[in-house]
């Protein structure tokens, strides 16, 4: 290499580095959003005399993903850019269940599915739908998911459901969409806790009846 062609490579790489350029850019770190619930789940009332544990649903991708989806067409589905949540969303639906379950009271205990404990229940759950989509009558978030309640011993299906929420978004900016999913969150976990409750659980299972406060003479 001659000294001209040295004294030219030192100029271009000086006029680089004077305009901020670098060869390996450093983005900001997306944000990272959580599924709030925005609404007190119900008590149960007597709980069912049993363990719970809940798996995390099963999707597909990219449902199985941790990116916020929208549907605008059915068949396509896009990513809101530089946002995220902050778990896969089947993690993201797991805790949320678990979390409004525990604070119901609907069941003694109730635990995830990486924790090594044994349970008398598991709730079995597929993940078919958490997106947003804007059909005519405006933005709207949707979260489809099918449950199974299995009961650990026998192996038996107890009951199953498919839930179905559509929840009115009041925009289409990634806050005013997950803010719609909180609200969608909360009918969800509404819905499962008045789900569970009507279980063909075994005799042993079962919740205790009320009884009657002692009448004064």
């Amino acid at each position: 290499m001659t000294l001209r062609s040295i004294r030219n490579l030192t100029l271009l790489l000086g006029a680089a580095l004077t305009s901020g350029c670098t060869v390996f850019p450093n983005p900001e770190p997306p944000r990272v959003m959580d599924l709030a619930v925005v609404r007190a789940v119900p008590a149960a009332g007597q709980p069912v005399m049993a363990s719970l544990r809940v798996d995390t649903p099963y999707a597909s991708e990219p449902l199985a993903g941790s990116r916020i989806l929208a549907k605008p067409t059915p068949s396509e589905f896009r990513a809101y850019e530089g946002t995220r949540w902050r778990d896969t969303g089947p993690v993201v639906v797991r805790d949320t269940l678990v979390n409004s379950l525990r604070q119901s009271g609907v069941y003694t205990t109730v635990i995830t599915d990486t924790n090594p404990a044994q349970a008398e229940l598991t709730l079995v759950t597929e993940l078919s739908g958490f997106h947003s989509q804007i059909p005519e009558s405006g933005p709207e978030v949707v979260i489809e998911l099918h449950l199974q309640m299995i009961h650990d011993r026998s192996r038996a299906t107890l009951c199953t459901r498919s839930i179905r929420i559509v929840e009115p978004a009041s925009g289409t900016s990634v806050d005013q969409i997950v803010e719609a999913f909180g609200a969608a969150g909360s009918d969800l976990a509404t819905r499962v806790i008045d789900w569970a409750r009507t279980c063909d659980y075994p005799s042993d299972l079962r919740p205790s009846p009320e009884t009657d406060p002692p009448r004064q003479p």
